[in-house]
């Protein structure tokens, strides 16, 4: 109701009540209500559609590492571009994530959403049809920095237009989403490179191609379910963009991770020394300009008023070692059953299913269990994850010969049980106390860490099985891979334990 309806509303009951005798009755006039900025509400569909465009990008990530070798065959590309077409990716992606949570605070989440969408099908239909491979690095830069506008608006749309239990749903279907996104997107690439469903356009290339082409119809149908069933959210202070801050963070990102990924593939030269020692100074100038920011009663970037909240940083502390963990060994599992075990992209990315559905299973199970034990559920989590991986480790030491799929099943479904029992409770511990407004600053920093984690795990993880194979063999370059992850893993057990006991 308009501020001129209520006023004439008013003024009519007082007229009636002044021009009525006494002892006569005056209708009961029902109380005025507000109906001018209703609260938005995210429905079922509205929901599925975010979550789709919180699959795209991280299906995107991973959909790659199958297809390397015939993209390497196809291109001529070399370990160094394969490596910057999985890294350029990800950079952008990390780079740009938070800034893309402030313009969807400041211009509407539902608008850059839109945007972002758009761009993610235009930039893969670029990769999908790139001629050679800068070409296709510069697509996957900019499918990237696509990827960064879209992700961000996912969380803050939750955040803002969803309450209570409805809200505590969501955020487990949203970690569900993810998880399922990175192991699906390895077992979907798989798949595409070996059925080349267009390989009469495209001949030999048409497997690498279709991992980025089938972006293209998806996209289309989450722009047409976002126009009508996503509601517009803003945040009612947005913040100006923090150019300092969102520079000395991409000069951060990058100088951490652009010599790590291509370090290796690249020999080490000089500039990748030069780049690591700049890490810690950049990253330290960064901190320093935001907390100035932040006394100044300006808003940064990445507010430090906001890594004060115990359960955002306490959640990201977790976050780290599980990501890193995970980046790394969805990129080495991949690489061993193509070369080591001769398997094919088919088949290597379907002998992670059992995995992917274990992880499905965990995450719906989730809000009952948090409910009954609160956050020890990621404790217990982190033990299965570990007892998966031990488990798989043991079985590639003594049935490394003839492996396949079942040899493979206990300890990547063990696995990946845990994996569901962790990530959608952390992102919903990391989220719970971040006030509405700044929905997408807090969506943005999250991802960021865990974008950046996933990077950080296939740079460091990557590096040290590529390095070890020469002289240890592909079998027991593995083993070691997992032996590391498993300290990853005991590292988030030993972090979960100072978690708060419940899940706002």
């Amino acid at each position: 109701m308009s501020e001129s309806s209520v006023h004439t509303s008013v003024h009519t009951t007082r007229h009636a009540a002044r021009h009525t005798s006494p002892g006569t009755a005056v209708p009961a006039t029902p109380p005025v209500r507000h109906h001018d900025h209703p609260s938005p509400v995210l429905g079922p569909l509205g929901l599925f559609t975010v979550l789709l465009g919180a699959a795209l990008p991280l299906v995107d990530f991973f959909i790659v590492n199958v297809a390397l070798p015939t993209i390497d065959h196809d291109l001529d590309a070399g370990p160094a571009l394969l490596e910057l077409a999985v890294a350029g990716y990800g950079l952008a992606y990390a780079v740009l994530l938070v800034l893309g949570g402030r313009l969807g605070d400041m211009m509407g989440r539902r608008r850059l959403f839109l945007i972002g969408m758009a761009a993610f099908g235009i930039t893969s239909l670029a990769c999908g049809l790139a001629p050679d491979a800068w070409t296709l690095v510069g697509a996957r830069v900019a499918q990237g920095a696509a990827a960064a506008l879209m992700l961000p608006q996912v969380l803050a749309t939750i955040q803002a237009a969803t309450r209570g239990p409805r809200r505590a749903r969501a955020m487990s279907l949203y970690g569900a989403t993810a998880g399922l996104s990175m192991v699906a997107g390895q077992i979907l690439g798989g798949v595409l490179v070996a059925a080349a469903p267009m390989a009469s356009v495209f001949g030999e290339s048409a497997g690498w191609r279709s991992v980025f082409l089938v972006n293209v119809p998806v996209a289309v149908v989450g722009l047409v379910l976002a126009a009508r069933v996503v509601p517009e959210t803003r945040s009612d202070r947005p913040a100006p963009v923090d150019v300092p801050g969102t520079l000395l963070l991409a000069l951060s990102l990058v100088t951490l991770l652009a010599p790590l990924t291509e370090g290796r593939a690249a020999g080490w030269p000089l500039w990748t020394w030069v780049s690591l020692g700049l890490f810690p100074v950049a990253a330290y100038a960064f901190y320093r300009v935001e907390r100035r920011a932040d006394r100044l009663g300006r808003v940064p970037l990445v507010p430090p008023s906001l890594l004060r909240l115990d359960s955002l940083r306490r959640g990201l502390a977790l976050v780290v070692p599980f990501s890193i963990g995970f980046g790394g060994f969805m990129f080495v599992i991949a690489v061993a059953l193509q070369q080591g075990l001769r398997m094919g992209p088919a088949a290597a990315g379907l002998s992670l299913a059992p995995m992917a559905l274990a992880f499905f299973g965990a995450s719906l199970a989730g809000p009952r269990l948090i409910r009954r034990y609160g956050t020890r559920v990621v404790t217990a989590g982190g033990l299965i994850q570990a007892v998966g991986v031990v488990v798989l480790a043991l079985t590639v030491h003594f049935a490394w010969e003839g492996l396949g799929l079942w040899g493979l099943l206990p300890g990547v479904a063990v696995a990946g049980l845990g994996q569901g029992l962790q990530l959608p409770v952390l992102f919903r511990i990391v989220l719970s106390d971040v006030p509405p407004e700044k929905a997408g600053v807090g969506g943005g920093v999250m991802t960021t860490t865990q974008q950046a984690a996933l990077a950080l795990g296939v740079a460091t993880l990557g590096t040290l099985f590529l390095a070890l194979v020469p002289g240890l063999g592909m079998r027991d370059a593995l083993i070691v891979t997992l032996l590391v992850q498993l300290a990853a893993v005991a590292l988030t057990v030993g972090l979960s334990l100072r978690l708060p006991r419940t899940v706002a």
